[in-house]
């Protein structure tokens, strides 16, 4: 699996960089999580801070086109990032937050 980084925009007001990129595969369409290590390694970043939002494969096709989310740290995208995206990527809820959920109930 080959990643080709097609576009970056940076987002300082929200600590990350919007990623645009291409995945040239050889089988199946890779999944998320291996598609996220692949570019975080790529990027040098922690696979904690990359939130891959979109995979979109044309039929038939050997090539994927995806969009990401690159923060700073791991902490930015649990503040930013919605729940079900975070459990996408399997990225752990902030240890706060649950403590704090468990008091309201």
């Amino acid at each position: 699996m080959e990643i080709e980084v097609i576009s970056e925009d940076e987002n300082p007001m929200l600590h990350r960089t919007d990623v645009r990129f291409e995945v040239t595969h050889e089988d199946a369409t890779p999944s998320r999580l291996s598609v996220r290590d692949s570019l975080a390694a790529k990027l040098n970043k922690d696979s904690d801070e990359v939130v891959i939002h979109a995979l979109n494969t044309k039929f038939g096709m050997r090539k994927t086109a995806g969009y990401a989310k690159v923060y700073t740290s791991p902490e930015f995208a649990r503040d930013v990032e919605q729940d079900y995206m975070l459990d996408r990527n399997k990225i752990e809820a902030d240890e706060g937050d649950a403590e704090a959920e468990a008091e309201e109930a």
